[in-house]
């Protein structure tokens, strides 16, 4: 079971931030679950060298290309916006 935290140590600033904080969903899975086979069709794209260089990394530690990966977050993002 999980304790209750108690932010009452903290800065009043942070401590009010904290309690009034608001979750957001995170709809897009971790880069070691982005490798499901599609069919696909290729594309030129640019992208943004910190959003190519994080998914190198990404996909140097998960094994996973990381145009698959790319291509995931992509689809995830679709598959939520299109009803």
């Amino acid at each position: 079971m999980k304790s209750k935290v108690s932010y009452s140590d903290a800065p009043d600033d942070i401590q009010d931030a904290l309690l009034n904080a608001k979750e957001v969903v995170d709809f897009l899975p971790p880069p070691e679950l982005l490798f499901v086979k599609e069919e696909t069709k290729k594309i030129t794209i640019s992208l943004s060298k910190k959003s190519i260089d994080f998914f190198k990394n990404a996909s140097q530690k998960n094994h996973i290309p990381y145009q698959q990966m790319i291509r995931k977050v992509l689809d995830n993002y679709t598959e939520h916006y299109v009803k």
